[in-house]
Formats: structure tokens, C-alpha cells, sequence
């Protein structure tokens, strides 16, 4: 099987124009086929802000109402995915920009609003599979934002790094599918502010005992939730670490079953 990329881009990395610029151009230079996803949460709250929106979130989770769809709807399907785009095709990679509604790519259930009600967020439901893997075969490399839709009319702010684990997993029957989640950190850390304790490996069975443990940063677990799913999925190969994990022999995370 061909081996395929399914990049996720998220912290402060997306937020850095020196970074991200560096990001794409490591990501251009994948020779084989790519999708990359990314979100864009701080931006949106900052765009927020400065509007004068209030953003809610609960455990770390934002809640959507329809001014905040509005926002997220402009940055992550607007300036942020075709910034990226644009960049992509001055590096030589033709790629294209998506959100769940484009050529019905991600569908997703409206959240339930009990015991919370979170507003207009998606859980994610289907991947048009068929859909990636035609244009990955006419050499697209397709760049997903956070966004889902209901198949109703209603678009939903979904979470990039289950949108990243269901690609790599839905796509797993065509290729040899490696998931990287790619932030500003080494990995996976023991101590959040020592970029050096880098757990190298990681199981299901290390990851409850150190979540039990309290060792892993709240923000993580939702992450590594996301990676064992995808292995459970069919993806042959999770990593968690720095964008250089890409092209170089970099210290990261690896999630195995």
C-alpha cells in the first residue's frame, strides 16, 4: 500500500507566520500523498474579543453559539484555509481547500444539548473516503479546516484532531496511513514545561495509568483519546510532536497499540 500523510497543525504554530510558513514548506516537501487539517481556536477567540463576543468554554471545549459560528465559519473556511492554500501552491503543492460541506466531505451530528449544551458543534458521524482518496489519486492535496456539516443546511464547528484521526482512519483501506499531530511541544510531556521529558512510546495501558496518575496536561487527553482511535481504526503509524517530526529524525511521541 502507498503510504499517506494526514497532518494535524494546531497551537501556537498555526498562530506563528514564521512557523507556519515553515510548517508548509516541510509539509510541500512530503513526497508522498498528504491531506493536512487544521484549526485555529485561539484566532477565533481573539477575533471574538476584539468584536466584542463573549466565548464560552467549558472543560477546555468552546461553545458555539451563532456569532461564534459566524466567526469561525469566516477564519477556519476563509482567511486562515486559504492562507494556507495560497502558500501550499508557492511551494509546488497543488492543494485544495475544504470544509465538511465541500463535496459532502465530513458529516456530523449535532451535539445533543444534554447534559450540555455546546450549540452548533458536530459530532462527527461519516468521511466521504471515496471523495479524498479520488482527489489524492489526481495529485490534490486536500487541507481540511474544523468544520462539519449535517447534511441539512447546518454548518458545525467539529474538533480538528478527531477530523484528523477519522481521515487517517477512513482512509486507511486505500493506504498506509501515518497520523501526525504537530504542535509547538517535542511530544508528549511528563513536565509541561520541560520540553525535555519527552515520553518517547506510549500504549492505551501507559496512558490510563499516567491520565490516572495525573501526569498528562488536561488539554492532552483529548488528543490521545483521538490517537488510539485512529490505531483502532486502521492507522499503521501515530506520532505527537514537533512539525520537524516530518521531515527530520525528531524527538516525538509514539502512540502504539
Amino acid at each position: 500500500m502507498d503510504k499517506l500523510h494526514v497532518v494535524k497543525i494546531g497551537g501556537n504554530v498555526i498562530e506563528n507566520r514564521e512557523a507556519l510558513s515553515d510548517f508548509l514548506a516541510d509539509f510541500a516537501a512530503l513526497n508522498e500523498p498528504k491531506i493536512l487539517v487544521h484549526g485555529g481556536g485561539k484566532e477565533a477567540t481573539q477575533m471574538a474579543e476584539k468584536l466584542g463576543i463573549e466565548v464560552e468554554l467549558i472543560e477546555g471545549r468552546r461553545v458555539t453559539d451563532v456569532q461564534n459560528l459566524d466567526i469561525i465559519t469566516m477564519l477556519y473556511a476563509g482567511k486562515l484555509n486559504k492562507t494556507i492554500v495560497a502558500q501550499l501552491q508557492a511551494l509546488g503543492c497543488n492543494s485544495l481547500g475544504l470544509s465538511g460541506a465541500d463535496g459532502n466531505s465530513i458529516l456530523a451530528d449535532k451535539r445533543p444539548t444534554e447534559p450540555i449544551d455546546f450549540g452548533f458543534v458536530g459530532d462527527l458521524t461519516k468521511v466521504n473516503h471515496s471523495l479524498f482518496n479520488l482527489l489524492l489519486k489526481e495529485g490534490f492535496s486536500p487541507v481540511c479546516c474544523a468544520l462539519s456539516h449535517d447534511g441539512k443546511g447546518q454548518l458545525l464547528n467539529t474538533n480538528a484532531d478527531t477530523i484528523a484521526a477519522a481521515l487517517a482512519a477512513a482512509l486507511s483501506k486505500y493506504y498506509e496511513v501515518h497520523l501526525n499531530y504537530c504542535f509547538e511541544k517535542n511530544g508528549v510531556l511528563k513536565d509541561l514545561n520541560d520540553n525535555t521529558s519527552v515520553i518517547p512510546t506510549m500504549n492505551e495501558t501507559e496512558y490510563n495509568a499516567l491520565k490516572t496518575d495525573g501526569i498528562l496536561h488536561t488539554g492532552m487527553l483529548p488528543k490521545l483519546h483521538n490517537c488510539f482511535a485512529a490505531l483502532k481504526g486502521g492507522v499503521q503509524y501515530v506520532k505527537i510532536g514537533s512539525p520537524k517530526m516530518l521531515v527530520e529524525t525528531e524527538t516525538c511521541t509514539q502512540i502504539i497499540n
